[in-house]
């Protein structure tokens, strides 16, 4: 069995305004793997062509170690997808989906499906139409769950709600990957609830990868050096990621906060976010 529930490489596609250009990146199995850019990135082209749903002008898909050309639909069922928005029937109840994905999924947890529902306060008998977009996007994975998936892909899952949730989904992906030959591919904008979940993060940037790195790496090593001007000046500039000039003071994105911590003593070195890492990343000069 492949160690990577999802694969990519040199994934590109071309639009007239816009190219995403030779994407590479893996989802190990077991993990939850963030997808992260500004909006127009690129990021749900990129789950798109994974996905099959729009043509692909290069590059190749493993899904769950196959070749996605060699993936027929039963295999398909192992792929769970949940996108921003309802997918079903909005006159349809809870209860009458099941009997709807019972003649769809071969292995169809019917048991686990309403365990799910009544973990969540969902109510089987009420019309999905008069569902709240956090109680869709609670169904939403409810199903996803009752299927057998292997892999979930998810595009922005908690985009819209509130914290509260917003952490119940984020508790439901990680209970999803303690098994772990499962995994998850979540695209979101919101990075603070990826820097809650995610084990690895996927920077992209005008439909290009930036980074693909642990999130802990990001978290405890990673750092915003804070200087004046004349101490920014004496900075080797080989040794820094990007930097920029905010009102009086320069910020400086480190590799590796403790090195620049004994480098530059006189100079604070904060932790970085990752919202700050990008700002950067987009926002910044690079060497």
């Amino acid at each position: 069995m492949s160690g990577n529930a999802l694969a990519v490489q040199g994934l590109t596609k071309r639009y007239k305004d816009f190219v995403l250009d030779n994407v590479s990146f893996v989802v190990p199995r077991g993990a939850i793997v963030g997808l992260v850019g500004e909006n127009g990135a690129g990021k749900s082209t990129t789950l798109h062509a994974i996905l099959g749903l729009i043509h692909r002008d290069g590059g190749s898909v493993e899904l769950l170690g196959r070749e996605d050309t060699a993936v027929d639909e039963a295999f398909r069922n192992q792929i769970g997808v949940v996108f921003d928005g309802s997918s079903y029937p909005e006159t349809l109840t809870p209860r009458k989906l099941n009997r709807v994905f019972q003649s769809l999924y071969q292995g169809w947890d019917e048991a686990g499906y309403f365990a799910l529902l009544e973990q969540l306060s969902l109510p089987a008998d009420k019309k999905i139409k008069a569902f709240s977009k956090g109680m869709k996007m609670k169904l939403s994975l409810a199903v996803a769950f009752s299927h057998g998936a292997k892999l979930l892909v998810l595009d922005e899952a908690t985009s819209g709600l509130d914290p509260v949730v917003r952490d119940d989904i984020l508790d439901l992906c990680l209970g999803f990957v303690q098994e772990e030959d499962r995994a998850i591919l979540v695209s979101s904008h919101i990075t603070s609830d990826l820097e809650k979940v995610a084990d690895y993060i996927v920077f992209l940037h005008k439909g290009r990868v930036v980074f693909c790195k642990p999130k802990d790496e990001l978290r405890y090593h990673y750092g915003i050096l804070r200087c004046g001007a004349a101490q920014f000046e004496a900075i080797d500039k080989g040794e820094v990621l990007a930097w920029r000039r905010q009102d009086y003071q320069w910020e400086v994105l480190v590799a590796d906060r403790a090195a620049a911590q004994r480098k530059y003593p006189k100079a604070v070195v904060d932790p970085a976010t990752i919202d700050e890492i990008m700002l950067l990343y987009v926002k910044g000069e690079r060497p």
